[in-house]
């Protein structure tokens, strides 16, 4: 499939041809999902921590009488319904990773991106090469491009005078290509991508892979007689 290639005016200058493996790839809503969910499981730290009512510095005297006050039976100062006492069933350190394939992992790459293009929230740009920091000039470019939203503007490697440009626009980041996920892909609203950037999704992951031997094997199996 073709794609339009636009300036930083916003005028159509050219086409790009990608792979229909990439950039068309049918909406597959619970990978894409899966995909999320694992990667921002994967970058908790997992240190969050509570003390019980046997860790809280407390004294271990009964704080009344059990029977005679005429109220509820009261143990020590660590009891998780005082103030200052333990917590129950709090939450402790503990490892929140999910393990996800990676074929899995590409597939919801290519699902998002796909899902962009079939929405039109994908702009390619010819060159998004910035000689010194400028704000304004990005800007400008958002606005001739008509981006409503979020954005994430990508190119193979994002210079420190493009990363300075967009780091004061709400809501615009920039990455480089080859960093790109299902997350990333999903939170921004528009995707502005530079053409080489294009080229090199293409490269990374326009073709299905198998594992080594598995095709030779199996065609060694259906050639061998009965």
């Amino acid at each position: 499939m073709d794609l339009d290639t636009k300036n930083m005016a916003g005028e159509v200058v050219a086409t790009v041809e990608v792979s229909d493996y990439v950039f068309a790839e049918p909406m597959n809503g619970p990978l894409l999902h899966q995909a999320v969910v694992a990667q921002q499981a994967n970058r908790r730290q997992g240190t969050h921590s509570v003390r019980t009512r046997g860790q809280v510095v407390h004294s271990n005297r009964k704080l009344r009488a059990q029977k005679g006050s005429g109220r509820a039976r009261l143990g020590d100062a660590g009891n998780p319904g005082l103030r200052g006492g333990g917590v129950a069933h709090g939450p402790h350190p503990r490892d929140h990773s999910k393990r996800l394939p990676v074929r899995m992992r590409r597939n919801a790459l290519r699902v998002a991106l796909s899902d962009k293009v079939r929405n039109g929230y994908i702009t390619v740009i010819e060159d998004l090469s910035v000689d010194k920091p400028n704000t304004k000039a990005i800007l400008e470019m958002l606005s001739a491009l008509e981006i409503k939203g979020s954005a994430l503007i990508i190119t193979t490697a994002p210079t420190d005078d493009l990363r300075r440009s967009v780091r004061n626009i709400p809501n615009t980041d920039t990455m480089a290509s080859r960093l790109l996920s299902p997350l990333e892909t999903t939170r921004a609203r528009n995707i502005i991508i530079s053409k080489h950037a294009v080229e090199m999704i293409d490269e990374l992951w326009g073709h299905p892979t198998s594992k080594p031997g598995r095709a030779s094997h199996q065609v060694e199996e259906a050639g061998s007689p009965a």
